[in-house]
Order: structure tokens, then sequence, then C-alpha cells
């Protein structure tokens, strides 16, 4: 039961002690889940962000062991898999909360950023998830709404004419007309190529949700922003504009909605690079960095 060496310096370097103290219980958690769930040890350990997988087998099928960091963003992740129940995701077969572990449908590593799908399959997928009834005691994305507009007019006051006036208060208008009161559906709530895995029970399955009730249109925010990084290099407005028609129509969305969903996640994005920053902002030169050029004008014109 070897660590892998990136996960385990990266929790410690965003974990601090807590992560390490983690890391120094987690073979002993692994091997006790494998004994109480009869699991058979079937390869090396993968890991993601911020989980373990281990391949396992049991009983000749096989599944995966994934363990998380005790962090509040993974509590939910197994009522979202109790839910849709295989539909659109992989199956969950246990669950240990104590440890935020889970024994879970294996799919293939392959994901749908590394093949040649299109935008449609995304949608696709994300219209079967949308098919269930949310159920009691999931987070309400609802009640970010206050916290996103405070946060929306500390960073207007502090990064005072970055964006044009008007476009904020169309951010602000989203938050009070869209976000205030959603819809009590299930949503994915990280929903992008990265989460979506080939396998030999359907195409293709939906992993690592959140599990949150709210706008389905929130899913598709999160897919579109994903596709900015592939999609800058040509005419990147043309490009967003297309394949949120392609997804909008697969998944049955309104894509007037989705689009001002969107135009709210730029705005608050072109603010959060230029608190926190990437590239050359952390350099403090900001008009040469090209994810804050690409961010603004999205930004300014999307609407």
């Amino acid at each position: 039961m070897v660590i892998p060496e990136a996960f385990a310096a990266a929790t410690t370097a965003r974990e601090g002690t807590a992560g390490t103290a983690w890391l120094a219980t987690l073979p002993a958690i692994v091997s006790e889940l494998v004994d109480r769930w009869n699991c058979t040890p079937d390869g090396d350990w993968m890991h993601g962000e911020v989980g373990v997988i281990v391949p396992v087998q049991r009983s000749g099928e096989p599944l995966v062991l994934k363990v998380s960091f005790t962090h509040p963003g993974n509590v939910h992740e197994p009522d979202a898999y109790t839910a849709w129940n295989g539909r659109g995701a992989v199956h969950l077969y246990e669950r240990a909360d104590e440890h935020y572990a889970m024994l879970l449908e294996r799919a293939h590593p392959t994901t749908l950023r590394d093949s040649d799908a299109d935008v449609a399959v995304v949608g696709g997928q994300m219209s079967r998830l949308l098919a269930i009834p949310a159920p009691d005691g999931l987070p309400r994305l609802q009640d970010r709404a206050d916290e996103w507009a405070a946060e929306l007019q500390k960073d207007m006051a502090e990064f005072s004419g970055v964006l044009p006036d008007a476009v904020v208060a169309r951010a602000f208008g989203v938050i009070d007309e869209l976000v205030r009161e959603q819809p009590d559906v299930l949503i994915h709530g990280d929903l992008h190529h990265r989460n979506i895995l080939s396998a030999d029970r359907e195409p293709w399955l939906a992993i690592d949700p959140k599990g949150l009730i709210g706008d389905p249109a929130y899913d598709a925010v999160t897919f579109m922003k994903a596709r900015t990084l592939v999609l800058m290099q040509g005419d990147l407005l043309g490009g967003m504009t297309r394949e949120l028609a392609a997804y909008c129509e697969a998944a049955e969305l309104d894509q007037a909605r989705v689009r001002r969903w969107i135009q709210l996640e730029l705005v608050r994005t072109a603010y959060w690079l230029r608190r926190y920053g990437v590239g050359a902002v952390r350099r403090g030169d900001i008009a040469r960095d090209p994810a804050v050029q690409m961010v603004d004008e999205l930004a300014i014109n999307w609407a």
C-alpha cells in the first residue's frame, strides 16, 4: 500500500499538519475497509486532488475503493451516487462516512477530455443526471447568494474600473433573479470533461459529484468554464456560443438562462484572478496575462 508521492506532497502542502496526520493513517484505513468489504487489492493506487483510488476486486468484479481527505466538499458525494443509483454515474456499492470512503464501480481512466466526443455528449449525460428529484439534507446552492453578492460588492470596490459598471450590474441581477430561488433538483456541482469517464456498463459515467440542490444551469456553467481552456486558441466567443447551443439542446436547458449564469461566473472569475492571481498576475503584470485578458473580454462581450 504505497501512497503516490505526488498526492502526498500536494496534500501536505494544501492541508499542512492535518494533511500529514491523515496521510499517516491512510494505509490502515484502506486495509480495514478492504477487509470489511471483502475485497482484494487489484493494482497500484491512483489519486485525484483530494483522494486516493485503490483498484480492488470483490467476487471477481472490478471495483475501486475511494478514500478522500476529510473536507466538507466531499460529504455529500455518496448521497448523490445513492440518488442516481447508477443512472449516468458510477454505482455506489458501500460507504463508510466516518472515513469519507466509498466502494464504487470501476470505470476506465479515459476521460471525456481525452476523447473526440463533442459537447452534446456532456449535455446528454447531464439530462440523465437531472432526472432525479433532490434527496433531503443536501446543501442548497441558493444559500450562497448573500455570500456571492457580498464578495462581488467587495471586489467592485477594491478593483474599481476593472469591468464596466453595467457588466457588474448584470451580474448582481443574476444573483437576485436566478441564484436566490432555485429548483429542488439534484445537480452534480462539478461537471466537466475530467469528471466523465468511459466505462463498460455505459459509454460514459460521471464521477466526483458535489451533491447539491440547485439550478441545472449551474452544471452547464462548470462545464463551459472548463471548455474555455480548449477554445481560447481560436474564436473564443464564437466557439463558446456554438458549444453552448449544442450543450443546451442536448441537456434540454434554456440557453438564455445558462448564458446569464455564465455571465455571473465570468465576472466573479475576473475579480478572482486579480485577488488571487495566476501567471503574470502574481508578478503584478495584469495587463499582459492572457487568462485575465480572456476572462475580461468574455465578461464584457458575453451578455
